[in-house]
């Protein structure tokens, strides 16, 4: 008896003992993987300009200096100037904010509505996973952009609308790759003996197989953002996301169309910035997948 309330007081411990070692593991066989740990880097720094971006940009990025419009890149202005002589770099910064919130906000959305459709469609089974993966096939056939351009074009143009747009088009991929992972997973061992127990089908879903999936969430959520950018600032590019004088990376590739010739750093900076995180946000999906995905484990 004296020994009971010893043995409750360790298991924490231990508990948290074998949760440090995984997260160390993790990490170790992570930053094995140089391009994705630099790019988990640079979304760090995109992070830290989304939170204190407003306190870090040189010049306010919406108002007007008509003495220095389209000025090239100097020391002033490392960036250069737009046609209204306001600052790109701060135009870049203040439009981190805008871009990543939209991106993340469609993707988690398309991912929550796209997860409970995999799961329900991978566990149930027969006329339920018909309808589903029917639903999803429709989707499917649309091209992603084409399909976010008419959702747009029916709800009107606004950021609120290109998030709806862009969830829509995420929601069929995390239906069918976390279907496939519950299709695989509800055969396992585990999951026949909680059956065999009794468990109510809700606990089998939610307690059981929802776990086993969250890494193939966590690697296409990752990898899905990077489109979800390109996608948001294609359609701010097109006139139907943001509005043409907000610093959205898009838009403002929209407004320097016209000044490709004479002042191509209007063009090459936004472009730039939308690249590097499109790219940054693929590359650590990639390393993610090498290291949670056990079927690309050697």
């Amino acid at each position: 008896m004296k020994n009971m309330p010893l043995e409750t007081s360790h298991t924490p411990v231990v508990t948290d003992r074998k949760s440090r070692g995984r997260w160390y593991d993790f990490w170790k066989s992570f930053r094995k993987k140089k391009p994705a740990l630099l790019s988990l880097y640079f979304i760090i720094l995109l992070l830290v300009l989304v939170a204190v971006g407003p306190l870090l940009t040189p010049y306010d990025p919406a108002e007007p200096n008509y003495s220095n419009l389209l000025e090239s890149p100097s020391s002033n202005h490392f960036f250069g100037t737009d046609e209204y002589g306001r600052d790109i770099l701060s135009r870049i910064i203040a439009g981190a904010q805008i871009s990543l919130s939209v991106s993340v906000s469609a993707v988690l959305l398309g991912a929550t509505a796209g997860t409970i459709l995999g799961l329900v469609s991978g566990f149930f089974g027969k006329w339920v996973d018909k309808a589903i993966m029917r639903f999803c096939d429709v989707l499917f056939a649309f091209p992603d952009l084409i399909l976010a351009i008419g959702i747009v074009a029916i709800l009107g143009p606004g950021l609120r609308n290109v998030v709806v747009a862009i969830a829509f088009f995420s929601l069929p991929s995390f239906a069918r790759i976390v279907r496939g992972a519950t299709l695989e997973v509800k055969e396992m061992l585990f999951v026949e003996s909680a059956k065999s127990i009794g468990a109510s089908k809700r606990r089998i879903l939610f307690k059981h197989i929802f776990p086993e999936t969250v890494p193939i969430i966590i690697i296409y959520f990752t990898m899905n953002v990077g489109t979800a950018i390109l996608s948001a600032a294609s359609l701010s590019f097109l006139g139907l996301g943001a509005e043409p004088s907000s610093p959205d990376w898009g838009a403002m590739l929209s407004m320097s169309r016209d000044y490709i010739g004479s002042s191509f750093h209007l063009v090459f900076f936004p472009g730039l910035i939308i690249f590097l995180t499109v790219l940054a946000f693929n590359l650590l999906g990639d390393g993610l997948r090498d290291v949670l995905d056990p079927k690309t484990k050697s």
